[in-house]
């Protein structure tokens, strides 16, 4: 009974703390918004518009070579060439590996 009192009397006398702490725990911890979690989707929001920016980029150039493929018939045989290994009748292919 003695410590209940005791309690009591530090809860009574730093009730401010007491409430503060309280509080800062609510919101820091325990909260469907808590501080934590606001962290963690900050972190996550960061990473996708990383993700945005390194796919837009992406789509861009692959716009860019399509219009080019679309326009340039000798970037057609370039690619032909180069990926796929395309030769003409009278041509030798030399493929070097490093």
């Amino acid at each position: 009974m003695e410590k209940l009192q005791t309690i009591w009397t530090f809860v009574r006398r730093h009730k401010y703390a007491v409430v503060t702490i309280f509080f800062l725990c609510i919101i820091g911890v325990f909260d469907e918004n808590s501080l934590m979690r606001r962290a963690v989707h900050k972190r996550e929001i960061a990473t996708l518009k990383e993700e945005i920016k390194h796919y837009t980029l992406r789509y861009e150039e692959d716009t860019r070579k399509l219009n080019e493929l679309n326009s340039n018939p000798e970037a057609i045989e370039k690619i032909a060439r180069e990926k796929y290994l395309m030769k003409e009748a009278d041509e030798d292919v030399f493929i070097f590996e490093e």
